[in-house]
């Protein structure tokens, strides 16, 4: 394999939300990107989408117009997997539908030189996608959350068929990239953040369905509080500051009355079956015509941006 960081020539497939954040991680760190869709009125928008969220950085002073300019310089599109072919690395970010996903990691792997690193930013197991390998043990699971390009962590994940070479490989290349792998021992439905998410916001979505408490009720409890202090302490460090025989007593207690559901609770799915997705639709639990959810969404991305001034100067 080539050295982490000696890749000059990188190609993402799909061309979404998440191939534009990781293309822009991409180019940013120097390297050039052939970004390979299926139209070019899709890779059209995309790259509108790219420029635009470059723009964002400048606008912020984390990065000159002379940045943004080089970036965008570094990206090219196709509409042609076989583009892929002469990159050095190259990462899946299709939508997650594994007859897709299968097919992409068989067409990689005759297309691409046998020591080429294969990545998927799905967030699932690697081992559900390589079916159609020859070389399955250098693909590797390299999950990036969205907003990829104002979100630093990405997680790293093996399967048994993966060799750890390419696994050491993937996370160095990350570092080199400027964001921070998080390895995972195993594969794991979801991985860490999605997991972390969902226990979150079943217990959120039970409480609402129960009348425990108002959507904007729980909405505050947790910004006002946790959300606060999980931007600096983790939940295990957090557990740690306030003291394991503390926590550990609670949880003894709260544990059995956690909701342990296996299907989301009947209300939000007749939500769903209505057609109110939320914001997208202008409703969901919440009235989004009573509420302004662009500046929501506004505020959200500049307390990322903040973030990442603050890893800058860290840095």
């Amino acid at each position: 394999m080539i050295a982490p960081q000696d890749v000059t020539k990188t190609a993402i497939i799909g061309n979404g939300l998440m191939g534009q954040g990781i293309a822009q991680i991409f180019a940013r760190a120097g390297r050039e990107v052939c970004l390979i869709g299926r139209s070019e009125e899709s890779l059209g928008r995309a790259m509108t989408a790219i420029a635009s969220n470059t723009s964002a950085f400048v606008e912020r002073g984390l990065a000159s117009q002379a940045d943004a300019d080089a970036l965008l310089a570094r990206m090219r599109t196709s509409t042609e997997i076989n583009d892929a072919g002469s990159a050095e690395f190259v990462m899946e970010a299709v939508p997650a539908q594994r007859d897709l996903q299968i097919e992409i990691f068989g067409k990689l792997d005759a297309i691409c030189d046998a020591e080429v690193v294969l990545g998927s930013t799905s967030g699932q197991p690697i081992s559900l996608m390589i079916n159609r390998m020859g070389y399955p043990e250098r693909a590797v699971a390299m999950h990036f959350v969205y907003p990829a390009q104002l979100m630093p962590l990405v997680e790293v994940c093996g399967g048994p068929q993966t060799v750890p070479e390419v696994v050491r490989w993937a996370c160095d290349f990350l570092t080199d990239l400027g964001q921070t792998p998080a390895l995972m021992n195993k594969e794991v439905d979801g991985f860490i953040v999605n997991r972390l998410q969902f226990a979150v916001l079943r217990e959120a979505w039970s409480m609402w369905a129960n009348g425990i408490a108002s959507a904007e009720a729980i909405d505050n409890s947790f910004k006002m509080t946790l959300g606060r202090r999980y931007s600096d302490t983790g939940p295990i460090e957090s557990a740690e500051l306030g003291g394991l025989d503390i926590l550990h007593a609670f949880s003894e207690f709260l544990f059995p009355a956690i909701d342990k559901s296996d299907a989301p609770p009947e209300a939000l799915t007749e939500l769903v079956r209505q057609g109110n997705h939320g914001l997208k639709t202008g409703k969901g639990i919440y009235d989004w015509s009573q509420r302004n959810g662009q500046a929501l969404a506004a505020r959200r991305a500049d307390r990322l941006f903040q973030h990442l001034a603050e890893d800058a100067k860290e840095n």
